[in-house]
């Protein structure tokens, strides 16, 4: 149950209504704006007061005691109701039918007001303040608190009031106001990218680093330069034996063993003295050796050593 009645005393117009969005009577142009619509009666008791217009009023939801401020536009509702855009319930935290308190006020003209809006898609319009301009011109006053719907281009964005000067409500009927905007309530700051210094050294983890192995020496036998035992310099110098056997079985493919021609007693002195023949070319070994010269030595150098013919020599000549 609600009340109807008028505050007769005084000057005060202050009187309670059930309230209701107004696409119940199809005038959804009014969501653009703050005008309410009110029954005749409320215009009867206006007008035998000395009340200043354009006429402002106070909203008041007792129940969560939030309150708000909006101008009238037509006076053809319902005894004991009243319509006001969606987006002024919702700030008043008002359902259909709720009751709200309605009293005449006096604002200030204002002098500054700051918006926030709710997304960053607002700023994305091309002109942003010629379609604010234009909304405002449907509004009557602005206090802060309150979120204002901007419809444009078939699309709705709300808007924060933060702060409105000389008073948390003012009117903005025919005023020059200062205008000022906080970033949406989605945006972030955009992340600075870290500047990666160039180094000339890879970075590797000192767990993975592992110091390299020292080779050790191998042994090599028989280095170095050969020479005859009566002290005359050699006139061949061949390949080291241990060496090129073991040259011969590694470049040797497998199951072929380097040929190393006999050095016993009792060969054939007219084979090439200290020749080494290795992997393939063994089978073309015996044509080479027919192909050289048989150099048999002479008999007044019987006595001189030569290597691996097999003969023995005595060293006191």
């Amino acid at each position: 149950m609600y009340f109807d009645r008028y505050d007769y005393l005084g000057s005060s117009f202050e009187q309670t209504y059930r309230c209701y969005p107004t696409s119940f009577i199809d005038k959804p142009q009014l969501e653009g704006g703050d005008k309410i619509i009110m029954p005749p009666s409320a215009l009867d008791r206006l007008a035998s007061l000395h009340i200043e217009y354009p006429m402002l009023f106070e909203l008041r939801n007792a129940a969560t005691e939030r309150a708000s401020h909006c101008g009238v536009l037509e006076f053809i509702a319902e005894e004991g109701m009243v319509y006001m855009p969606y987006w002024m319930m919702q700030n008043l935290l008002l359902q259909e039918g709720d009751i709200v308190q309605i009293k005449n006020a006096t604002l200030p003209k204002g002098t500054y007001v700051k918006l926030q809006p709710h997304t960053k898609d607002f700023l994305d319009i091309s002109n942003p303040k010629a379609i604010l301009e234009k909304t405002l011109r449907n509004y009557s006053c602005l206090t802060t608190g309150d979120s204002i719907m901007v419809p444009y281009n078939n699309k709705k964005y709300y808007i924060d009031i933060v702060e409105t000067k000389p008073t948390s409500a003012i009117s903005i009927i025919e005023i020059d106001c200062e205008v000022d905007f906080a970033p949406p309530l989605d945006y972030k700051e955009p992340e600075l990218p870290q500047k990666s210094v160039p180094s000339n050294k890879a970075q590797v983890p000192v767990q993975d680093v592992q110091p390299e192995p020292v080779p050790e020496p191998k042994f090599n036998p028989f280095t170095g330069s050969s020479r005859r035992l009566d002290g005359k310099p050699s006139t061949t110098q061949g390949p080291n034996t241990a060496d090129a056997a073991k040259k011969s079985n590694a470049e040797a493919p497998h199951g072929s063993k380097a040929s190393v021609p006999s050095t016993s007693q009792g060969s054939s002195p007219h084979k090439t003295p200290g020749k080494l023949v290795f992997g393939s070319n063994s089978s073309r070994a015996p044509k080479e050796t027919q192909k050289e010269p048989q150099v048999e030595p002479p008999e007044n150098e019987e006595a001189k050593f030569q290597a691996f013919t097999g003969k023995k020599y005595s060293l006191k000549g």
